[in-house]
């Protein structure tokens, strides 16, 4: 391991500390401050720290502890209550956006046949805007205190339908350039995890429910759900091409209604705070660049940000509304998935990798992720001001934890 690393996590936790809680005395959410620190330690200002693999993996690590703790923190009855309306939010939310894109992209360079080369770079600049990075809307609750909300819960849900949605929208526009690719495959896919998910996650909660009794409030619980994170990300994206920060969600899900589920959300919580969440914001500070500018690329960015952004609000703003959900409502929901993040640079990465996108449109995507997970927080700050705070019960220390404090 090269000894920069160490000195490159320095900077990035002292630098996200600062800023986070200088944008918490400005009353704004610390993930703002976050991510505007990772941007001036970044290459982009002072050239402090670079993004490297060792950064991205442990930022990936950072939001797969986020989503972990939001299925924990989910009541599952709300999941199951908000389902239909979730997905019919999701594919509002995928829909619209990708329609948009294709329109926009269309308006710039000319509209293209069907069939054409043009044609799917149109099409895939709008399957970029599908993606919704829920990691930020999920911190952004849990600092209100309403990550456990009616609308919190139903963000959660149309999010996660959002980017198994995205990822099959993704895999079908490469089948329609690439005929090696299979739409169909990715469909079976998807829809034999979530049985695999509800089959075998029914066998783990009872495993999890009888340890639980028999170690109520004892750290190898959460322990053990940590593994079970990390081992339903890797089982969602290695056997089943689904993204893994789902299968982190489903396997919070599969805990949230244990006693100790609090608990468990508690000590992840730790771990997220401590090291891998201001890693995960920083590194989509480090990610920008503006270099290889031109106004073309600047007039096409802007308009490609205001489209992403609008569209989110749009789609899953108005068909909320078709679910009986009225003013403000509405406008959190639509809010609450703009965000862009690990998924947009993921379906960037593919769209680079097949050539449907040209590596100067890559700064795009990432003003993108930057102005929609700064603007997000503060918007959703001033949407619920004024409203109660939520706030999680504080759990009493465990016998583990009591033993250690004695020591």
């Amino acid at each position: 391991m090269q000894i920069e690393l160490f000195k490159d996590l320095a900077i990035i936790i002292l630098f996200a500390k600062l800023f986070g809680l200088l944008a918490k005395k400005l009353r704004a959410p610390q993930v703002v401050g976050e991510i505007i620190a990772g941007l001036i330690i970044g290459p982009s200002v002072l050239g402090f720290v670079e993004q490297s693999d060792f950064i991205t993996q442990m930022a990936e690590i950072g939001v797969l502890l986020l989503m972990f703790s939001a299925g924990l923190e989910t009541d599952l009855k709300d999941l199951i209550k908000t389902g239909p309306t979730a997905l019919a939010i999701a594919c509002a939310g995928v829909g619209v956006p990708l329609f948009g894109g294709w329109l926009l992209y269309s308006c710039f360079y000319g509209f293209a046949p069907a069939g054409s080369e043009e044609f799917y770079r149109a099409i895939f600049t709008g399957v970029i805007m599908t993606a919704t990075s829920v990691g930020i809307t999920v911190q952004t609750l849990r600092e209100l205190g309403k990550l456990k909300g009616k609308v919190g819960t139903l963000i959660l849900s149309a999010a996660i339908i959002d980017d198994v949605i995205g990822i099959i929208v993704l895999t079908f526009v490469i089948g329609l350039k690439d005929a090696s690719a299979s739409p169909m495959k990715v469909v079976i896919n998807t829809l034999l995890f979530f049985a695999f998910s509800i089959g075998v996650g029914f066998v783990i909660y009872k495993i999890f429910k009888m340890l639980d009794k028999r170690y109520y409030h004892q750290r190898r619980i959460p322990i053990l759900g940590l593994c079970l994170c990390f081992a339903l990300a890797f089982i969602a994206e290695a056997f089943f091409g689904i993204a893994d920060i789902t299968g982190a969600y489903v396997a919070g899900i599969i805990l949230c209604n244990l006693k100790d589920s609090e608990y468990i959300a508690e000590k992840m919580d730790i771990n997220s705070y401590m090291l891998f969440g201001p890693v995960f914001f920083a590194s989509i500070g480090l990610k920008t660049t503006f270099s290889n500018f031109t106004t073309d690329i600047l007039w096409f960015s802007i308009g490609f940000v205001i489209v992403a952004l609008i569209t989110k609000i749009i789609g899953c703003g108005l068909i909320s509304m078709l679910f009986k959900y009225r003013g403000k409502d509405c406008l959190k929901i639509g809010v609450g998935m703009m965000t862009r993040g690990e998924v947009a640079l993921i379906v960037s990465q593919k769209g680079l990798a097949v050539g449907l996108l040209d590596p100067i449109y890559f700064t795009s995507v990432i003003l993108l992720i930057m102005c929609s997970s700064i603007a997000t927080p503060i918007i959703m700050k001033l949407l619920y001001k004024g409203e109660p705070n939520e706030n999680i019960p504080v759990v009493k220390p465990s016998p583990d934890d009591q033993i250690c404090l004695n020591e």
